[in-house]
């Protein structure tokens, strides 16, 4: 037997008659997994905004098109 079952074998009887074997809840277990998932994903939510701020990305003009969309001056062309 295992120390955790051992302690709610202890502690079982102690709930009496408010312990609802019906009622399925998370417990700590629950909390703990969440919490982790809520960190990891905080941490790579960070992580993300810092490698996109170092992004440097200007798009190259598209030489097929017309001059007055580049935003040159017709003038020079």
């Amino acid at each position: 037997m295992s120390a955790t079952q051992a302690a709610l074998t202890q502690l079982l009887p102690l709930a009496g008659d408010t312990f609802d074997k019906n009622k399925v809840t998370p417990g700590i277990l629950g909390f703990i997994v969440f919490a982790a998932l809520a960190l990891g994903v905080w941490a790579l939510m960070k992580s993300m905004n810092r490698h996109m701020g170092r992004v440097n990305f200007q798009e190259a003009p598209d030489p097929a098109a017309p001059a007055a969309a580049r935003g040159e001056d017709a003038s020079r062309a």
